[in-house]
């Protein structure tokens, strides 16, 4: 799928990182994972200034025959319940070390996605991560949305990121 330019290449930067014990060779995805990726990772800055750390992206059957093997919560290689890693829809997103303030507001924003039907969502308890299933539909979605900094008069200002309706 690299291949044919199907997946792309997921970057670290000042707003996301990856576990380091992630192979490059799989920090892919498909494009409107990557736009989940990139929106989740900035509005997660701007809210916390910290990085969002992807711990796995795209894998190959091997690599999740293997899992497999050492995890009994990863789902088949094959069949009607294969893992969705495989297609480069899905990533597991870092929830260890996170404080309970930034555990709720992930729940929150993950949980919006999920009642528009752009994200499956799930915590692993497991493995301490929020595996998400991001749509196909969250590219035209995401291109009706304006995101807009806005202040919340609380007692120490705070810049979050709102997805307002409309176009640009």
């Amino acid at each position: 799928m690299k291949a044919d330019g199907s997946l792309l290449e997921i970057r670290a930067g000042e707003m996301l990182r990856f576990d380091p014990r992630l192979d490059p060779t799989r920090r892919y995805c498909r494009s409107w994972t990557l736009d989940f990726v990139d929106d989740l990772s900035q509005a997660y800055y701007n809210r916390f200034h910290q990085q969002i750390q992807v711990n796995s992206a795209v894998r190959t059957v091997m690599v999740q025959k293997k899992l497999r093997r050492h995890n009994r919560n990863a789902a088949p290689a094959d069949g009607d319940t294969a893992s969705s890693h495989l297609a480069g829809v899905t990533v597991d997103l870092q929830r260890r070390g996170m404080a309970k303030e930034q555990v709720r507001w992930m729940q929150h924003y993950l949980f919006y996605m999920k009642a528009l039907g752009l994200v499956e969502p799930e915590e692993e308890r497991h493995q301490w991560v929020f595996h998400i299933m991001v749509s196909g539909r969250y590219a035209e979605w995401r291109e009706t949305q304006n995101i807009i900094p806005i202040e919340h008069p609380e007692s120490k200002p705070e810049t979050q990121v709102a997805l307002g309706s409309g176009t640009n």
